[in-house]
């Protein structure tokens, strides 16, 4: 059985930490966001330290979130952003007491590597969605998206896609992230059990042969032959290569899917785009999937 979190409430503590790269700005535009909808802001020493190009030493970075999981007043965590640097202090933590009083993490990209920790775990519900980085960029949309899910509203995704979807219905547990974080991740501890789930999935500055390569490592392995539907999020910032590859993201992806019976869609609004909606991994969701339309829900 998947735990979902308690939802927050005005006056609730919700802590910025910085899990792997560090700022190259201030948040203060996302503090002052979050302070708006109600919630009392603290910050981790991780969230302006710099050592190279991390938000302080591993030490550092791994002791702040630690401070936060076993800090029963504060009901969420939220990355300040992604980056790298996740994977290097993953086995520092002990989520002990998260165990006795789970909480909201809430990232993306990076993040990933916690995300999928905690699915795999601690069978816990987080959020990929909007970090305090990306908040002055966002849409209004995805940071709403954010507030409803932090807050506990249901809620409901439409949109078209451009790229042709195989249509179909299904419902099941959502889970993914980050493609090149996932295929990092297999044949650890922290890998999500693909098996019967909704799988979302996207990335930034891949080429294609990359994500062509980590797609068709995914199912080499099994892992893309069980689904009950896949999600394509933005694959974006694509850097030409002299030889072109041949296909586009969406392309490669399909090429490798087809064989399989389940519904899929592409261009969904989650990734490292400004329209980022939030996704609750491990959440149960409804959707139907027509061949420019997708409808996605929250059950």
């Amino acid at each position: 059985m998947i735990i979902q979190p308690p939802y927050l409430k005005k006056g609730d503590k919700i802590a910025i930490v910085c899990p792997a790269k560090k700022l190259p700005k201030t948040i203060d535009y996302a503090i002052t966001t979050l302070k708006s909808w109600g919630l009392d802001v603290v910050l981790g020493k991780s969230v302006y330290a710099e050592e190279n190009q991390f938000a302080g030493a591993d030490a550092l970075r791994a002791s702040d979130i630690q401070l936060f999981l076993d800090d029963p007043m504060v009901k969420a965590i939220i990355a300040g952003r992604g980056g790298y640097g996740t994977i290097r202090i993953i086995d520092d933590l002990d989520f002990g007491n998260f165990a006795h009083n789970p909480k909201w993490i809430i990232g993306f990209s990076d993040i990933t590597v916690l995300l999928s920790h905690l699915f795999s775990q601690q069978q816990t519900q987080s959020m990929h969605a909007q970090m305090p980085y990306t908040f002055e960029s966002s849409t209004p949309e995805a940071l709403l998206s954010l507030k409803n899910a932090l807050f506990g509203e249901k809620q409901s995704y439409t949109y078209q896609s451009e790229f042709k979807n195989r249509a179909g219905n299904c419902s099941g547990t959502l889970i993914g992230g980050n493609l090149t974080l996932l295929c990092m991740l297999q044949g650890s501890i922290s890998e999500m059990d693909f098996e019967d789930k909704i799988l979302f999935l996207e990335d930034v500055g891949e080429h294609e042969y990359s994500i062509d390569r980590m797609l068709r490592m995914l199912n080499r392995a099994g892992k893309l032959a069980k689904l009950k539907g896949l999600i394509i999020g933005a694959f974006n910032e694509i850097e030409q290569e002299k030889i072109p590859f041949g296909q586009t993201a969406d392309e490669v992806i399909w090429d490798i899917v087809k064989e399989y019976n389940y519904p899929v869609c592409f261009n969904f609004p989650v990734g490292h785009i400004d329209d980022n909606l939030t996704m609750v991994v491990g959440a149960d969701i409804e959707l139907k999937i027509e061949t420019n339309n997708v409808h996605f829900k929250y059950l």
